[in-house]
């Protein structure tokens, strides 16, 4: 990762303090989230940045904002582009550390915590959708939230105190992702609040120093691809996308767009909350909503 460009960006950029959880916070009681009856909740693919996303004061309040305009959910079922394995893998139910997956930044960004309650209910859930699927799992109770899930929510729920449970993508094959996501749908019924974190652009070395045609033109077709539920290209990008290597030399951050698609129902209505790009780079910051 180009470290060099990616801190001097960033000090271009106003440091807000809106997103309240930290290093000195006080954990939540451990508690379930109480509703007599569940909302359906939208799925989100949200673009997640570095932890210095943190210090952006725009695209904090973009999801700030966000989670304002979204219903109460009893609790976050994250998949991350920074968890991938075979079988699939859920996350811990009890509080544990952060993964601090990254390297080459300021010390405060190791401090940081996100003490939110655990979800061991959601995971019994995640099991019973898995089996009925016949999707092989394990449980990892010892692996804590990674960057993509605990940096976007220390905005949009900064009190820590809706449970969240971290679920690994099964491995990156993208017709694999897309039905992990159908899998999963049910459960929005029950109040789970789907995410799928990654980037639809993402190119660490070639991303920085301005924003790049071949992003613009990837991040346009991904645009028109949703708005089409043209599923079919979104799995098949890497044919159907223009420039899909240059924007993804790994897929890993595509993928997370394809749990949502997944766990979205054809005729609900998409939008996109959070569009434009990561200050003078190739990091759009498309995020979608189903619902």
């Amino acid at each position: 990762m180009n470290r060099r460009e990616l801190l001097r960006l960033l000090a271009a950029v106003p440091v807000v303090a809106s997103c309240k959880v930290g290093a000195s916070a006080t954990a939540p009681a451990e508690r379930p989230t109480v509703s007599t009856a569940p909302t359906r909740m939208p799925v989100l693919f949200l673009a997640h940045g570095a932890p210095p996303l943190l210090d952006d004061a725009e695209w904090v309040k973009q999801l700030v904002d966000w989670a304002a305009a979204l219903p109460r959910p009893r609790a976050v079922l994250m998949v991350s582009a920074h968890w991938a394995v075979l079988p699939a893998a859920i996350g811990a139910t009890t509080r544990v550390p952060l993964v601090y997956d990254f390297y080459g930044f300021p010390r405060h960004y190791y401090e940081m915590t996100y003490p939110s309650p655990g979800a061991p209910e959601l995971a019994s859930r995640v099991e019973s959708a898995l089996q009925s699927a016949s999707i092989p799992y394990a449980r990892v109770e010892d692996r804590g939230l990674d960057h993509g899930a605990y940096v976007p929510l220390m905005c949009m729920y900064p009190e820590a105190d809706v449970p969240v449970l971290q679920v690994s993508l099964p491995g990156l094959d993208p017709k694999a992702v897309f039905d992990f996501g159908r899998a999963l749908s049910p459960l929005r019924g029950e109040g789970a609040l789907i995410i799928g974190s990654g980037f639809l652009t993402h190119n660490l070395r070639e991303g920085f120093g301005g924003t790049a045609q071949w992003a613009k033109d990837f991040d346009v077709w991904a645009r028109e691809r949703l708005e089409a539920r043209d599923s079919d290209a979104l799995i098949d990008f890497r044919s159907k996308a223009p420039a899909a290597a240059r924007n993804h030399p790994t897929i890993e951050h595509y993928v997370p767009v394809l749990l949502a698609l997944g766990a979205a129902s054809p005729s609900e209505k998409l939008s996109f909350p959070i569009e434009g790009w990561w200050g003078p780079t190739s990091f759009t910051k498309r995020s979608v909503q189903f619902g």
